[in-house]
């Protein structure tokens, strides 16, 4: 039996649409800008940054409570967040000896929310 996959994604047809080419050739970002946001999505490749993310989607927390969280230790979790960091994915602020990590901005918790309705989706409609 042949590969269903495989005939859905093979194009028979030698037309190219150049006025729909054109168009969307308009609307594309720069390559340098299209590298950054892959980059940005590499960022989301790594479940303990997920879990992290995830964590801060709820509250602004200190390094030992996501620690405590994810049943990790400090040393592991400061490293993450400093991939987290670099890629503007989270901010700190410092109150005395404790340093407190948060979404950097709205769009973070938003791309993030939106990946998880879509992977909830793909999962048969669970619940967030």
């Amino acid at each position: 039996m042949a590969d269903c996959t495989a005939e859905i994604d093979r194009c028979d047809s030698n037309v190219i649409h150049e006025e729909v080419i054109a168009e969307v050739r308009k609307q594309m970002p720069e390559d340098e800008i299209l590298l950054n946001l892959a980059d940005l999505f590499k960022v989301f490749s790594d479940s303990t940054r997920v879990k992290i993310l995830c964590a801060l989607q709820q509250s602004s927390m200190c390094v030992c409570d996501i620690a405590a969280l994810l049943g990790m230790t400090t040393s592991a979790i400061s490293h993450q967040l400093r991939v987290l960091r670099q890629t503007r994915l989270v901010r700190h602020r410092r109150e005395g000896k404790v340093v407190y990590y948060a979404l950097d901005d709205e769009h973070v918790g938003n791309v993030f929310a939106q990946g998880l309705a879509h992977v909830c989706e793909m999962n048969g409609g669970g619940t967030l």
